[in-house]
């Protein structure tokens, strides 16, 4: 297992001067450093990796950032401190995405408000990581939160997500979801506040600002980010189930239209359900993300 942050490689020096070289450097890294318990190894691209026992603790120090006041496209902003050494008892709002890496389907963000005194409930239910669990497991656990939480759901189909993609690309889309989800919750829990807001990173800090520097409004107070967010904090784990809820009964309903059985990821297998969709005449762009490879795959098969 390992933690990686991603990272401009201009950098990557930061990270060297507080990790000094002190064992064997790999080939493409800058620094590789071995302490108590992890090993923290730099690469020229940006990458930061993070292995060892300790890797979630060592990490979590770089890992987060606060939002920053959004500026303008090209303005700077400010770097912000590590995340609250007492995050996971915090009452906080996690939001988390699937659907991704999958051809078919939508993109499902989903950001859960859970108090703090709600706590102790999930952790009893066994709230973890959605990719842990099972179909079953899943679709119980998520209409029980679904029942005591607050949250909002930004399901986005192939129709729409394919819309989206002439003008943004898929770590936009992912960002402007967050933004809207986490905005909905905040609405809803009014005049409550969350101690904190923690998102599933999935492109760096400054990047992710920037995807929404263009947006009238924006969820930029206490914001922090972290990867492997849903161990950090149950809102997070509860975000990722109740997303994958939502997938999974988006991807029953897609399959009825489909006819057929649409599977998740973009495998071989995909590329021919894809090819046999468009070989009866069905629109493609219903069903699947389109800017995905499979789609000039399932063509190519199609023509055969």
């Amino acid at each position: 297992m390992s933690i990686i942050i991603k990272t401009p490689p201009a950098e990557v020096l930061t990270f060297a001067k507080h990790y000094p070289t002190n064992t064997t450097i790999p080939a493409g890294a800058i620094f590789r450093h071995k302490g108590s318990g992890v090993m923290v190894t730099g690469y020229k691209s940006g990458k930061i990796m993070f292995q060892g026992q300790n890797e979630t603790s060592e990490a979590q120090k770089w890992q987060a950032t606060a939002s920053p006041t959004i500026k303008k496209a090209g303005t700077s902003s400010k770097p912000t401190p590590v995340l609250p050494s007492n995050l996971s008892n915090l009452s906080v709002i996690g939001s988390d995405e699937v659907g991704t890496g999958s051809y078919f389907g939508p993109l499902t963000v989903v950001a859960v408000y859970v108090a703090k005194e709600q706590i102790p409930t999930l952790k009893q239910w066994g709230i973890a990581d959605s990719k842990t669990l099972t179909d079953a497991n899943i679709i119980t656990l998520a209409e029980r939160l679904i029942g005591i939480l607050t949250y909002h759901i930004v399901n986005i189909m192939p129709p729409a997500y394919n819309q989206y993609n002439q003008t943004l690309n898929a770590n936009e889309i992912k960002a402007h979801g967050h933004n809207r989800a986490l905005g909905a919750v905040l609405s809803k829990i009014t005049p409550k506040t969350p101690d904190a807001i923690l998102i599933d990173q999935f492109t760096p800090a400054a990047t992710y600002w920037r995807y929404l520097s263009k947006l009238d409004y924006v969820v930029k107070d206490h914001v922090y980010f972290a990867t492997k967010a849903e161990q950090l904090h149950v809102a997070v784990a509860a975000a990722s189930i109740i997303a994958r809820y939502v997938e999974l009964k988006a991807m029953q309903e897609l399959s009825k239209q489909a006819n057929c059985q649409l599977p998740v990821g973009a495998g071989k297998n995909v590329d021919k359900i894809a090819a046999t969709l468009i070989q009866e005449g069905l629109d493609l762009g219903q069903f699947a993300k389109l800017h995905f490879a499979n789609t000039q795959k399932a063509h190519a098969i199609a023509k055969k």
